[in-house]
């Protein structure tokens, strides 16, 4: 039985494979707009088939349902899904075949995004349009290249192929994380550089891609103190200044992980959510803490963003009516032989030689 909700701003994970009390009673909170799906909740394409059935039967409108399915080690859905490349490897293959790169750039966006809707997930947080250097450990190959503009050439591709089956694309992490060293999930990363740095190369995917079509944004868990006091995720110079005016992004902006150590600079996790709202975001995930959750919806009741709700039911994917035979349409068929085709080459097996 549905209940009439709006959507609110806080994206929640659920605890395993199936929903338990406790992730029925959160997820029917008002403030809830959505779930964050993980490896835990993922047994296999029939069990996530049920469990997204179960998420989107709760609620009227439903709530959004997200992974991080991008490819290579960040691809939370593997036996029974189809091993995806991490996105530097189709930049190896650009500096050799550039138009082959496009082409199997925007092929591979579709496998992800068809392959995802046909079981019920709406949307992938991808692609990733950080700067691919190497001083960065926890972006690396999951960045298309070091070129801005060859990374945009290879986001747009893959976002046409998303857009094709259905899904929205979701870039990340604004305003750039690939050029700092640090990984936010331990602790707060800073980037020491100026403005006009940032501009001139992380900044250039991003507004690229936005001028052809962005519907979400992740922000960046980074300090840029040369730039703004408050990290990315709390600035409203960088949300509301840089990404909606300069960059004239009208799409749907989420923070990072709220239980992330690089999200911990303004407090707790009440303070943390009204920060980022303050700032300039739409949604709010908040995942592996279900204290931390209670604490941002108690703290929540009182919140209303029509403007926000809008953006996130965009988000919502629109499997063709053709899905329920995917697997056996020619479109599929020949992409999967050239995605077989391209790991064989790069080394990958079919089911994923990934590391979490």
């Amino acid at each position: 039985m549905t209940h009439d909700f709006t959507l609110g701003p806080v994206m929640l994970d659920v605890a395993g494979l199936s929903l338990d009390p406790q992730d029925r009673k959160r997820l029917l909170h008002p403030q809830v707009g959505g779930v964050i799906l993980f490896s835990r909740n993922y047994e296999s394409p029939a069990q996530l088939r049920a469990l997204c059935a179960e998420i989107a039967a709760l609620r009227d409108p439903s709530l959004v349902i997200a992974v991080d399915h991008e490819g290579g080690r960040v691809q939370r859905f593997r036996d029974g899904f189809r091993a995806l490349p991490a996105a530097g490897q189709l930049g190896i293959l650009f500096d050799r075949d550039p138009d082959q790169a496009i082409h199997l750039s925007e092929a591979f966006g579709w496998i992800m995004a068809a392959e995802l809707l046909y079981y019920g997930v709406d949307l992938s947080f991808a692609p990733v349009l950080d700067i691919g250097n190497p001083v960065s450990s926890v972006i690396g190959d999951r960045a298309f290249h070091r070129q801005p503009e060859i990374i945009s050439r290879l986001a747009n591709a893959w976002i046409r192929g998303m857009r094709s089956a259905g899904m929205e694309a979701v870039g990340k992490h604004f305003p750039g994380h690939g050029s700092v060293e640090g990984d936010s999930h331990h602790a707060m990363p800073f980037d020491r550089r100026c403005f006009e740095e940032i501009e001139a190369l992380d900044l250039v995917p991003f507004r690229l891609v936005i001028a052809t079509h962005l519907s979400g944004v992740m922000m960046a868990h980074v300090m840029y103190d040369q730039v703004d006091s408050s990290a990315a995720g709390y600035s409203s110079y960088w949300i509301e200044k840089v990404l909606r005016e300069k960059l004239g992004f009208e799409g749907c902006v989420f923070s990072d992980d709220l239980s992330m150590s690089g999200a911990d600079s303004v407090g707790g996790y009440a303070q943390r959510a009204r920060s980022s709202l303050a700032a300039g975001c739409d949604i709010l995930l908040v995942c592996n803490n279900p204290e931390g959750a209670d604490e941002v919806l108690e703290s929540l009741n009182d919140y209303s963003s029509p403007a926000g709700q809008m953006r996130m039911i965009r988000l919502h994917g629109r499997a063709p009516e053709s899905s329920s035979n995917l697997f056996e349409s020619d479109q599929w068929l020949v992409a999967i032989a050239e995605l077989e085709s391209f790991n064989k080459i790069a080394g990958i097996s079919e089911s994923g030689d990934f590391f979490e």
